[in-house]
């Protein structure tokens, strides 16, 4: 019989924007500052953690194995094992997925499971001079672009396929912009009513010749309805997804501690949610934005749920375009999704964003006072990855 799972500790950093709170802080400490953290918030002791699992997109240039150094970073034994998961936008989700696998499976008991990313100081590769250039040009190559923002498979820019999705689903520029404006608006209110600062932990980083903490999302602050909504589009000539109803690209990190049930009783930890299931889906590449339909369904279905007995979705918005398909297709109220704001006013730092979209679920829950929730994202090459939780 598999064992029940439990989540505790949720915390994330705030989240930086493209070159800036975080631009002088690497992954891999963001990272450790929020392990540190779930642990203490946790109540864990330190010699009862079995692993580490961390997600991280944007990994040249960190050294070897993102998870072990923010395991170490975060003051945890060198006997603690660690893996670092790459599934794009899906890294952290899937990371705490594995270790929800584990400990089903007896192999562990207590794991640090999140993810991590820093955009702002992801490197440029100069390729070719392995064996010298010899004659003629190098070209940088962007590895931002590259390795988390680009289709191989269709050699486009993912907000292309964002295009493409809003045409298919007949979603006008004023539409995306709508939902847009209203993801800020719930973001500027949850932080307002003070419950935002309930997921954020404060984190130290150097600015210039001082050292500052940072404890707020630099995103919501930047709104700008009016100019919002006369951006130009940022892919597609005629296009209709542009840098005001997509996310932007962000530093950030988050994590839990993924417990057993019997850890929970012979610890006397006192759970934030139960792990009630999880799917995952996939599709053509260039469709990854729909991809989070087939995932929600397929957990649901798994779970024998309908959507009515889900009180919150949280439906990462890489853009608006994703989670607008999701709610027409599923016939998912507005009222249920992204709650507190989501990855348009927020941002979207690719291999934390599954993480930090379950810790705002929780909070949301929590704050709202219901039972249970659902967690998706989209991810590029095709897939999608979705959790449901019960508190």
């Amino acid at each position: 019989m598999l064992k029940d799972v439990y989540l505790a500790g949720g915390v994330r950093t705030a989240i930086g924007g493209f070159g800036g709170a975080f631009s002088e802080t690497p992954a891999t400490a963001l990272g450790s500052a929020v392990a540190k953290a779930a642990l203490e918030k946790s109540k864990i002791p330190l010699d009862q953690v079995d692993e580490v699992i961390f997600g991280n997109v944007l990994s040249a240039g960190l050294g070897q194995n993102i998870a072990r150094q923010v395991s170490l970073g975060a003051g945890l034994s060198q006997g603690v094992g660690a893996t670092t998961v790459n599934k794009v936008c899906g890294s952290g989700l899937k990371s705490i997925m594995l270790a929800a696998q584990a400990i089903q499976c007896g192999d562990a008991d207590v794991i640090v499971a999140g993810g991590t990313e820093s955009m702002s100081r992801a490197p440029h590769l100069l390729e070719g001079m392995r064996d010298g250039l010899r004659i003629g040009n190098g070209e940088l190559v962007d590895t931002l672009l590259r390795d988390g923002l680009w289709d191989v498979y269709n050699d486009v820019h993912m907000g292309t396929c964002g295009d493409r999705c809003a045409s298919k689903h007949g979603f006008s520029r004023e539409d995306q912009d709508d939902f847009a404006v209203e993801s800020y608006k719930r973001a500027l209110k949850a932080l307002e009513d003070g419950i935002t600062s309930d997921e954020i932990i404060p984190v130290e980083t150097v600015s210039g010749r001082q050292t500052v903490t940072i404890t707020q999302d630099e995103g919501p602050g930047r709104f700008n309805e009016e100019k919002l909504r006369q951006l130009r589009p940022a892919f597609e000539k005629d296009g209709t997804v542009t840098a005001g109803n997509a996310s932007s690209i962000n530093d950030g990190a988050a994590a839990f501690v993924v417990l057993s049930g019997e850890k929970i009783e012979s610890l006397g930890i006192t759970p934030q949610a139960r792990i009630l299931g999880y799917a995952s889906g996939a599709r053509e590449p260039e469709w990854f934005t729909l991809a989070p339909i087939l995932a929600i369904s397929q957990l649901l279905e798994d779970l024998s749920l309908t959507v009515a007995d889900i009180d919150l979705f949280e439906i990462n918005e890489a853009f608006s375009t994703v989670v607008m398909a999701a709610m027409k297709d599923l016939a998912i109220p507005h009222e249920k999704v992204n709650v507190l704001g989501g990855a348009v006013a927020l941002g979207h730092p690719i291999g934390a964003s599954g993480a930090r979209t379950l810790v705002t679920l929780v909070n949301a829950m929590k704050h709202k006072g219901v039972s249970k929730g659902v967690d998706s994202l989209c991810i590029g090459g095709g897939e999608a990855v979705a959790m449901a939780v019960e508190i």
